[in-house]
């Protein structure tokens, strides 16, 4: 199928095209910038998505859950000193206590300072094999020295967090999936108006030995021309929104939000949206126009 999207003099006469901006090519615009906004969420949620999961995976806290200061300081020694001798473990380093305080204190206010307060012990691990039965080997020899042990793995409480932003990733697929439809049925829709309308020129096309095929072209170039340049135009309109998000999601300084970024790999796919909304639309016009010129001619 040979698609040129410069359409001739003789086309553009015939067509009736120079009568300037058509409602068509706004139509795609709109459709575009739209594509493209649940294209960037989609891609920024996947790849925040992506960064938690690696983040987290093989990521555990222990605690010492012990009121006694000197138990709680023994089984914690005990604790790190299984923790860095386990092939399993890369990483353990004992939280100290002025960490613990400035974590508490949105919720205990002045008191998390208090030296009287019993804080848990807390232990940061990083896992070279972020397996269950890793987990669960770390789990066994913990408790088996600091029976006041709790761990906790954080890929378990983060998972709602994880599921949610997947599901913000298909919903935005989904998104774009149905604007492609929709682009799909517009474009069938604006073909055969355009069949109505120039129905008499097309008659003399055919009597002058013009087939079916070449009358598809006609139109399908027309198409393709309109869904482009709109599509160019609502591209550039978000990707400056995208922009102006991005920025401001910055200043917020959450490392949640922060993974919300697109990279080179995005915006590539983004600017490619045009050209797939194009061909997509020259499909469905020559599918339409074949078919209506059947069926009426």
């Amino acid at each position: 199928m040979s698609v040129r999207l410069i359409t001739s003099a003789a086309d553009r006469r015939l067509l009736d095209e120079s009568r300037g901006t058509r409602a068509m090519m706004w139509i795609m615009a709109i459709m575009l910038f739209l594509t493209v906004l649940a294209a960037a969420l989609g891609l920024g949620t996947l790849s925040a998505a992506t960064l938690l999961d690696r983040q987290l995976a093989g990521r555990l806290t222990v605690q010492i859950v012990e009121p006694g200061d000197r138990a709680r300081e023994a089984q914690t020694a005990r604790a790190l000193a299984v923790l860095r001798g386990l092939p399993e473990v890369r990483r353990a380093s004992e939280v100290s206590r002025t960490e613990l305080v400035r974590l508490l204190q949105p919720w205990l206010g002045p008191d998390g300072a208090d030296p009287d307060l019993p804080v848990p012990a807390m232990i940061d691990v990083d896992l070279g094999i972020a397996s269950d039965a890793a987990v669960a080997r770390v789990t066994h020899a913990v408790r088996a020295v600091a029976p006041a042990a709790r761990v906790d793995r954080h890929e378990s409480w983060m998972s709602p967090v994880s599921n949610f932003m997947n599901m913000v990733t298909w919903l935005a697929l989904g998104l774009v999936l149905l604007m492609a439809g929709a682009t799909a049925a517009v474009v069938i829709l604006a073909a055969r108006a355009g069949l109505e309308t120039h129905r008499d020129t097309i008659e003399v096309l055919h009597m002058l030995g013009s087939t079916d095929v070449q009358v598809a072209r006609l139109f399908q170039r027309r198409i393709a021309l309109d869904t482009l340049l709109g599509g160019m135009i609502g591209t550039a309109f978000a990707g400056g929104m995208v922009v102006l998000v991005g920025l401001q999601l910055a200043t917020l300084g959450s490392d949640l939000l922060g993974g919300l970024e697109l990279s080179t790999r995005d915006w590539l796919l983004l600017c490619l949206l045009p050209i797939a909304f194009a061909l997509l639309a020259t499909f469905a016009a020559r599918m339409a126009v074949l078919g209506a010129l059947r069926r009426i001619l």
